[in-house]
């Protein structure tokens, strides 16, 4: 009798574990679809963010900042060193109207030949639809003004990047440094699964590499290499990269 009662309370106990199972997936089923279009946009971004800034105080990093997006001629944002490919996209008359950007987020290499965005594209026509509207709602309609250098702002050193920022560097000298760094990023500044840093901002270039020192960003390889890296040499490269123009 009592192996009776105990295989009814087994089964019992398993039909109201598979009840609760049941439940929860059907609650969290019910809170992806319930997700906003704006929260959706938020999230597809942050396949974006590492490359690009939208929104107040945003600036250039890897990529252009995306205020103004919408409505923007391909390559003529200023501050930024584009491709040569994209330049000329933009002088043939491309703009970042809506059916432009998700031919682009599709395929960024196929729809603009040579130009260094290492993005391998957004396969779902919704996905980038949501996205393209949420950064027509963020950005503002007008492209913001250049943010200038934080080297140039009157401020006291906060951390190591700032003292870096506040040095003179030697383009020369990180010419010669960066015989290293070309191993593995182009030297041309195109893109193919390794971000170009051809033209990257002073600032950005400085303050990326002390976020591998301090193991904010987590690549192996280039932890190792940084931390080989002087002060001085880091702001060589900073100045040799920042001044080279894309091809």
């Amino acid at each position: 009798m009592r192996n009776g009662s105990d295989n009814r309370n087994a089964v019992a106990g398993l039909l109201a574990t598979g009840l609760l199972c049941a439940a929860f997936m059907t609650t969290s089923s019910l809170a992806l679809a319930e997700e906003t279009p704006d929260a959706v946009g938020e999230r597809l971004f942050s396949q974006c963010k590492t490359c690009h800034e939208v929104g107040e105080g945003a600036r250039h990093k890897i990529g252009p900042h995306l205020d103004g997006i919408i409505g923007r001629v391909a390559g003529t944002m200023d501050g930024f060193k584009y491709s040569t490919a994209m330049r000329e996209a933009g002088e043939a008359g491309l703009a970042w109207d809506r059916e432009a950007l998700d031919s682009y987020l599709a395929k960024p290499r196929d729809f603009i030949k040579g130009n260094r965005m290492s993005y391998r594209g957004m396969v779902d026509a919704e996905d980038r639809e949501t996205l393209i509207g949420w950064l027509a709602n963020v950005s503002v309609s007008v492209p913001g003004a250049v943010v200038e250098d934080k080297a140039e702002e009157a401020h006291a050193p906060s951390s190591f990047a700032d003292i870096v920022l506040a040095m003179e560097g030697d383009p020369e000298y990180g010419e010669y440094l960066a015989g290293e760094c070309v191993t593995c990023h182009q030297a041309s500044g195109h893109a193919d699964g390794i971000p170009s840093i051809v033209g990257l901002p002073r600032d950005y270039f400085v303050t990326a590499l002390f976020e591998y020192k301090t193991n904010v960003r987590s690549n192996e390889v280039m932890k190792l290499r940084v931390n080989n890296l002087a002060n001085e040499e880091i702001a060589a490269l900073a100045a040799y990269f920042s001044e080279l123009e894309p091809q």
